[in-house]
């Protein structure tokens, strides 16, 4: 059952977090928020950290009670959900982007360690897999999670080195699971309105095979990875059914891709990179299209 378990989630306060936090909560989950700033309710049970200052990560996720005196234990959380990032690329110069996002992805996976919390879900994403596709040679469609790891910028670098990070850890330690959720371009539903700009010129949309994930949808994906009750390093892609414009997708792949290999014929708008494996593992199965906007 949910209810009783605490959940640590980093980075809280961010577009994801602010979504997922009252999504587990109405599951039933103890939400405890770690962020790089204050949140707007002095009441509310969390911690400003900078998570690439290993003190503050183990600090933060060893936290327990919310009086002055809280202490610090072992094992204070059932999980933890790793959201803090940098989201794109060129946001700082690179170097520091890398340093940034590596460091508090190393730090919550060792002070998850340390401290013997066995469940970890990060937030991985699309990018890792070569996201530009329109300029990698994307081998093979529909993407799927045996597709090849390409780090094209230093972003999605941070991706596929977090991956393989996760991988390491969970090898050496056989208890621990860091579930990878791939997510694909995360959407609010206000962003729908601007779908229609796309319509007439698909090649803006070129770089991810026309894919998102509405943000309801994260939180849904992040609340059965905690569930998710297997050892080891893990990996699904988080897409939504369909794609993000009207045209059908093997009309967008004939014009726009036309020597790619295709597995399998699409039928309508369906996604290209495939959410198959969330679905039969996971249980995912996406509720919000931007094509029920009204």
């Amino acid at each position: 059952m949910a209810n009783g378990k605490r959940i640590a989630v980093t980075g809280a306060l961010g577009k994801i977090g602010t979504v997922l936090v009252p999504y587990l909560r109405d599951k039933g989950y103890e939400v405890f928020l770690i962020d790089d700033k204050e949140p707007s309710d002095p009441k509310e049970s969390a911690m400003v950290a900078d998570l690439t200052d290993f003190g503050q990560a183990l600090d933060a996720l060893s936290s327990i009670g919310e009086d002055t005196y809280a202490r610090a234990e072992p094992k204070a959380f059932d999980a933890i959900v790793h959201l803090a990032s940098m989201p794109h690329p060129r946001m700082k110069p690179d170097a520091e982007e890398l340093r940034i996002n590596m460091m508090a992805t190393y730090n919550v996976f060792e002070s998850a360690r340390r401290l013997g919390i066995k469940n970890v879900i990060w937030t991985a994403s699309e990018v890792g897999t070569g996201v530009p596709y329109d300029k990698t040679d994307a081998p093979y469609v529909p993407v799927d999670e045996d597709y090849p790891m390409r780090g094209y910028n230093v972003y999605s670098l941070t991706k596929v080195l977090g991956e393989e990070m996760a991988r390491q850890f969970c090898l050496n330690d056989p208890e621990m699971r860091i579930t990878c959720l791939r997510l694909s371009n995360v959407m609010n539903p206000e962003e729908y309105e601007g779908f229609e700009e796309w319509q007439d010129d698909a090649t803006k949309r070129l770089w991810n095979f026309w894919t998102y994930i509405d943000n309801r949808d994260v939180a849904q994906s992040v609340a059965l990875a905690i569930e998710y009750d297997v050892r080891g390093k893990d990996e699904f892609f988080i897409t939504n059914d369909e794609t993000v414009m009207r045209t059908p997708t093997a009309e967008l792949l004939d014009k726009h891709f036309p020597n790619i290999e295709r597995r399998k014929e699409f039928s309508g708008n369906e996604v290209v990179i495939s959410n198959a494996k969330a679905k039969r593992v996971l249980g995912f199965q996406p509720q919000h299209r931007w094509t029920d906007k009204k």
